[in-house]
């Protein structure tokens, strides 16, 4: 099933249970799909975004939703960091699982031998390739830290 599909068959089932935060959520997402396809298309790329394009708006809708949580919570709004946290929960069941500590660094250590890397000068093209075959499954702005350690070692 595509995460298309997946976004149309969650907002239906929200629909049907009354699960307005689970409805909200994922109407957020659809609408900034549809605008992402929307630039897509401007560009030439009429299909609108690919799969790996989607589960990168999610992870940074995720991010968008953490930073908020934290502002809330440094303001002692916690009413509204429980809400962001909530959107959070139901974003992430939309992503592939995640790649845990040993993995991640193994993932690195494989791409940084495929590309050749040498240096931190190659640090983008390794971090490209990530985000190529990792899609949603790590925080790259976590990877980004531990690529810089390899590559600088």
């Amino acid at each position: 099933m595509s995460k298309r599909e997946e976004f149309s068959s969650a907002l239906k089932e929200a629909l049907k249970n009354k699960d307005n935060v689970t409805l909200s959520t994922v109407r957020l997402i659809t609408s900034a799909l549809k605008d992402r396809d929307i630039n897509a298309r401007s560009s030439g790329n009429m299909d609108g975004i690919s799969e790996p394009e989607i589960l990168s708006l999610l992870m940074s809708m995720i991010k968008q939703r953490q930073e908020s949580s934290k502002t809330y919570r440094d303001a002692n709004r916690a009413d509204l960091a429980d809400r962001e946290d909530q959107e959070i929960h139901i974003i992430e069941k939309f992503l592939p699982q995640q790649l845990s500590e040993a993995q991640t660094a193994e993932a690195v250590d494989n791409v940084i031998k495929e590309t050749g890397a040498a240096g931190i000068k190659d640090m983008g093209k390794v971090m490209n390739e990530l985000k190529a075959r990792f899609a949603g499954q790590m925080d790259m702005g976590k990877v980004g830290g531990v690529v810089r350690q390899k590559l600088g070692a």
